[in-house]
């Protein structure tokens, strides 16, 4: 039996805040919705041919699995704890690195993080698990996913100020 190691994701308190409120829309009006829908279709008669049934069952197993992802992530979130400012890539980091022979700039953190002025990548993310722990200066690479070896340069890592 494998043990399943659930790793803490950094969240901004409006993330997280955001993200709570959706999980109890989710939770209650969501959940008393889809059933309601369930059983309109359901008193349609044959449940083998009924679009409407299958469509709000289907939505249902989406919602359940929102469900689960938002708790998951919010129980085991580090909130909005601002990293120290001492050029360490760790979560909550804004870091920019040298890749390609060009700069690129990020939040180390969880993909729900809604900045449309920066990129995020998850800690878990290849190029996440590379950079963290690292510090300005250092070089490291990671396999991206066709499998092709990508060098990294960090060169900077500034807490980030949402």
């Amino acid at each position: 039996m494998s043990e399943t190691v659930v790793k803490a994701s950094y969240l901004t308190q409006e993330a997280f805040d955001r993200l709570k409120a959706e999980l109890e829309e989710l939770s209650g009006p969501g959940r008393a919705d889809i059933v309601a829908k369930i059983e309109a279709a359901r008193e349609e008669g044959d449940l083998k041919e009924n679009g409407g049934y299958h469509a709000a069952r289907e939505e249902q197993g989406k919602m359940e699995a929102r469900i689960r992802q938002l708790t998951q992530l919010l129980d085991n979130a580090i909130i909005g704890e601002t990293p120290a400012d001492d050029g360490i890539v760790e979560p909550g980091m804004v870091v920019t690195v040298e890749m390609f022979g060009e700069e690129e700039t990020f939040l180390l953190g969880s993909r729900e993080i809604a900045d449309p002025d920066l990129q995020v990548y998850s800690e878990q993310s290849p190029i996440g698990s590379a950079v963290n722990g690292k510090q300005a200066g250092d070089s490291t690479s990671y396999s991206a996913p066709n499998g092709k070896q990508i060098d990294v340069k960090i060169l900077s890592a500034k807490p980030y100020a949402g």
